[in-house]
C-alpha cells in the first residue's frame, strides 16, 4: 500500500498566514487574515484551523508574543512599549497572555535574560586604557615641528 500524502495547503492559507508573520505588529483581525484569503471569517478561521492546527488569532497571537520575547531579550524598551511594538494594546492582556505561553510575566522573563555585558569580565587594564580620552584638549598636543 503506497504512503498516505499530506494533502498540501491551499496557497490561499499561505497568503493568509504570511501575512499574520510579516504584518503581526499591525492592528490585525482575523476578518483581514480572511480577505486576504478570498474567506468569510468563519470559513477561513475553520479551514485555517483544519491546515495549521490553530486558529488564526492564536496563531497572530504566538506570532506578536514570540517577537516580544525576543524583544524583552535584546532591548531595554519598556514592557508597555514592548506591548505596543508588536501590535497589542493593553499592557494587562499582554502579560497575562505572555505569562501563559511563557510561565512567567514579561519583567520576571526580561530578568531571566540578563544583558551579555552584565557578565563579561573585562581586565580593568583594558577598562582604564579604553576608558582614557583619546583626544587631548588641554593644549597638551606637541608643538608642530619646525623646518
Amino acid at each position: 500500500m503506497p504512503p498516505r500524502t499530506q494533502h498540501p495547503v491551499a496557497r490561499h492559507l499561505l497568503r493568509a498566514r504570511d501575512l499574520a508573520d510579516r504584518c503581526y505588529a499591525e492592528p490585525l483581525a482575523v476578518a483581514d487574515l480572511a480577505r486576504a484569503a478570498g474567506l468569510s471569517p468563519a470559513h477561513f478561521s475553520d479551514r485555517f484551523a483544519a491546515a495549521f492546527g490553530v486558529r488564526p488569532h492564536a496563531y497572530l497571537l504566538t506570532r506578536r508574543l514570540e517577537r516580544a520575547a525576543a524583544l524583552l531579550r535584546h532591548t531595554d524598551h519598556s514592557v508597555a512599549r514592548v506591548c505596543t511594538e508588536v501590535g497589542l494594546t493593553s499592557v494587562g492582556s499582554f502579560t497575562v497572555s505572555f505569562r501563559r505561553a511563557f510561565g512567567r510575566t514579561p519583567t520576571a522573563y526580561r530578568a531571566a535574560f540578563p544583558p551579555a555585558h552584565d557578565g563579561a569580565l573585562v581586565p580593568g587594564c583594558v577598562v582604564r586604557a579604553f576608558g582614557r580620552p583619546q583626544h587631548r584638549s588641554s593644549g597638551e598636543d606637541p608643538a608642530p615641528a619646525a623646518s
